[in-house]
């Protein structure tokens, strides 16, 4: 799976062969896909003429090469030119060049190396996951041809004794501009026709462009494509505003005396050039994003760049007006964006006209060129570790970008990762505090709900037990809001028979499929399968068949039949699937004119409404007993997080927690907001497990539609792995567990099987699986993936 230089050649040359030889130029050419490694082409004169700057072969463009014993025409990432020697050896020839500027900058390069070989993949498939779409395709761009500004053009202006105010007026705006306009663009702002600015070129004051324009749904600067004119001025990276007004905070809140604190270690780090990690740990309310905000102010008053990255699901239009509201030149990056609008924010921050980049996992690629801090807020969030190739994780991804360019890197939450908690403990990160909440508001009281006791769930009906429909209904008659979690969407979770106990699964995969009574139908929440919900039972024809479970479908419809005086909505995948819908749902609830608002995590964590009185955990244990060993802390995570939504007011708030599992540690420590407690037990449980961050893992996943060639597979590899610990006499306290079935054994069509390496040392694992997997040859419907530091383990 790493990617390894090409043996081209059985014996090196001697020296005397290449202080002889004739030099010549070489691109080195990676793949997106297909064959791996590193395949050199000769650069004809052609595309080596710096006068072309726009057909010019450099690192970070992509190249039109040929490829095979039929020269198929392929693409490929161009990572490197440099001469060598010929040694009367042909190479094939690059045939063109793709991109008219590099997509990637040589820092950029260096970076999604460190990835190819970090996480076990083809340097060309990190590349390609780097570069968005849009912007390798252009989107919404046309070309057109361009006025360009000439050095000295006024001076020769008055040389000329030209009259034409229209055509000085002309220049005197291509001067300030400093960069190619459309000529319809600078005749209007010219106030003439463009008759007079086209004479400008004829007099030798301006120069034409052929460039990339937008061509309708983005506003967008040109994109330089071609330079026709030598004398036109290039484009360059634009300076941001530096000093006063740069990044000028307008009406800002006062700092308390914690938030100060962690402000000033931040700053410190800026200002000593380091590159340093800084775990931001502050409950819920206590001002993580101010102090945020404040930091970025600093680093935007020297003319530089903050990438901000947050969770998908707390990527709010709320949390970007915040932003918004304290820099003028902020770009977001985000899955629900269009090629369009990403390849406009893409142009806009790599010209460096953004101050500020918030964004997704992805936005830490984003081409930042004058780049001083990198901020993760809620870096906790699972949602950062990306689910397919290449499987990165964007904090370490952020560390290591950090670390290269000499930036402090602050990774912000209340309840942070215990393997950021580690390092903190460790001394390879610094720990900022912020352990109150702002304006010294005090934490919610938080109580648990035991379903066990008969007392509580007696009469209910449903999934609200009597406390909660109790607490619910005192908070509504008194004026406030309500937020309940139930992390499960759908009406009911799976659809069985209660004469012979058959359950309703997907076709294609080893899981019950969700009922859903908005459209009908039965679905599977992985692959998408639908089904129709059925009659009578399937295998004994019995009649009756039993909708169980509970989904945020079926919690919607009991709380509008218990209070149907109060408007109530739901928020979850389903529920916000059109542009806009989270933006207008949460706006109606901050207005007051949803009462109750209800759904999955993606309302657990980064909302701010002070008339919150009441928070509810409908069920606390739905991930409480997964077969993963971070099940304790994300069901901490999570209820500690939304326990946080309320008491952000002066009216207070109160969370109900209900549970089958109240005296559970994870359940203990977030009714108390106990967070180092509970960080302390749990680290002690992973050492001496010898789980992360104790020890590296690698999961490795074998898939096939046939369960006995799958597994096959999976067995061969494991012996594989195994003779290769045992070649490595000095390898010690490595454990390979499996193969065994993974806990979704069937996903897609297709059965699923996999082994887990455990060790002290991540590179000798990653060693090992490069070892036992090189010349891996599974039959060709078997596919298998590497998953260095897995966070998913089903």
């Amino acid at each position: 799976m790493a990617v390894s230089q090409q043996n081209l050649f059985d014996a090196e040359p001697a020296a005397w062969e290449l202080d002889s030889a004739e030099q010549r130029l070489v691109a080195t050419v990676v793949f997106p896909a297909g064959p791996e490694g590193f395949f050199d082409y000769e650069v004809p004169d052609r595309l080596a003429d710096a006068q072309q700057p726009d057909q010019l072969v450099e690192p970070g463009r992509r190249l039109g090469v040929p490829f095979g014993r039929r020269d198929k025409s392929v693409i490929g990432y161009c990572v490197e030119v440099g001469t060598k020697p010929a040694l009367g050896r042909r190479l094939k020839q690059v045939a063109s060049v793709v991109d008219s500027q590099s997509l990637l900058s040589p820092a950029m390069l260096r970076l999604t190396r460190w990835m190819a070989e970090y996480y076990l993949c083809p340097w060309g498939q990190v590349l390609e996951a780097v570069v968005p779409a849009g912007v390798r395709g252009k989107a919404g761009t046309r070309k057109a041809t361009l006025i360009a500004p000439i050095e000295g053009a006024l001076v020769k202006f008055d040389e000329l004794k030209l009259r034409s105010k229209q055509q000085r007026r002309a220049l005197e705006i291509l001067a300030a501009r400093r960069r190619a306009i459309p000529i319809d663009e600078l005749a209007a702002e010219a106030g003439c026709t463009q008759a007079p600015v086209r004479a400008l070129v004829k007099h030798g004051l301006a120069g034409t462009v052929v460039a990339r324009v937008a061509c309708g749904g983005v506003e967008e600067q040109a994109e330089v494509d071609e330079w026709v004119d030598d004398g036109a001025v290039a484009p360059h990276p634009s300076p941001l505003p530096q000093g006063e007004g740069a990044g000028k905070s307008f009406g800002a809140l006062e700092l308390n005396s914690d938030q100060d604190a962690a402000l000033k270690t931040i700053i410190e780090s800026l200002d000593s050039r380091r590159a340093t990690g800084i775990v931001l740990h502050g409950v819920t309310g206590s001002g993580k994003t101010e102090v945020y905000l404040r930091a970025i102010e600093h680093v935007a008053s020297f003319g530089r760049q903050a990438i901000v990255l947050v969770p998908e699901i707390s990527l709010t239009p709320q949390t970007v007006r915040r932003f918004r509201a304290r820099f003028p030149r902020v770009a977001v990056l985000h899955s629900h964006m269009s090629d369009v609008e990403r390849h406009h924010h893409w142009q806009r921050i790599a010209r460096g006209e953004v101050e500020v980049v918030v964004g997704a996992r992805s936005a830490v690629f984003a081409p930042t060129p004058h780049l001083g801090l990198i901020v993760i807020d809620e870096e906790h969030e699972t949602t950062f570790k990306q689910d397919s190739s290449p499987r990165y994780h964007a904090r370490d991804v952020a560390g290591q970008r950090a670390q290269a360019e000499g930036i402090p890197l602050v990774l912000g939450s209340a309840t942070p990762s215990l393997e950021s908690w580690r390092r903190t403990q460790t001394g390879e990160f610094q720990l900022a505090s912020l352990p109150k909440r702002v304006m010294n508001l005090p934490m919610p009281d938080v109580m648990t709900v035991d379903l066990r006791d008969p007392g509580h769930t007696k009469f209910s009906g449903g999934a609200i037990s009597r406390p909660l429909h109790q607490a619910m209904n005192a908070a509504l008659r008194d004026g406030g809001q309500v937020i309940l979690l139930l992390n499960r969407r759908g009406f009911s979770t799976h659809i069985q028979c209660p004469a012979c106990g058959f359950v309703l699964k997907c076709e294609h995969c080893d899981l019950a499929l969700t009922y859903h009574r908005v459209h009908g139908t039965a679905l599977c929440h992985y692959c998408d399968y639908e089904a129709p919900p059925p009659r009578a039972c399937p295998d004994c024809k019995a009649p009756s068949i039993l909708y169980s479970g509970l989904g945020t479908q079926k919690l919607e419809a009991e709380v509008q039949s218990r209070f149907p005086e109060y408007a109530c909505a739901r928020m979850d995948v389903d529920s916000m699937r059109r542009r806009g819908s989270h933006d207008s749902v949460l706006s109606k609830f901050h207005r007051g004119e949803i009462r109750v608002l209800l759904g999955t995590q993606m309302i657990a964590k980064g909302l701010d409404f002070p008339n919150v009185t009441l928070v509810g955990v409908v069920n606390a244990d739905t991930a409480l007993h997964l077969p993963d060993f971070r099940a304790a802390e994300r069901t901490f995570q999570l209820v500690a997080q939304v326990a946080g939504r309320t008491g952000r007011g002066k009216r207070g708030g109160r969370v109900l927690v209900q549970t089958l599992n109240p005296e559970h540690p994870a359940i203990v420590a977030a009714v108390r907001h106990d967070f180092p407690g509970f960080a302390a037990r749990e680290l002690h449980v992973r050492e001496q497990a010898g789980y992360p961050p104790f020890a590296a893992m690698v999961r490795l996943v074998v898939r096939g539609p046939m369960e006995v060639s799958a597994r096959e597979s999976a067995v061969h590899l494991g012996e594989r792995l195994r003779q290769a610990v045992k070649r490595r006499e000095s390898v010690e306290s490595v454990r390979i567990l499996g193969p065994g079935a993974a806990p979704i054994s069937r996903l897609r069509g297709e059965f699923r099987f996999h082994l887990q390496l455990q060790g002290p040392d991540g590179g000798v694992l990653k060693e090992l699986v490069r070892e036992a997997t090189k010349g891996f040859t599974p039959p060709e419907e078997i596919r298998w993936t590497v998953d260095v530091d897995p966070w998913d383990m089903q």
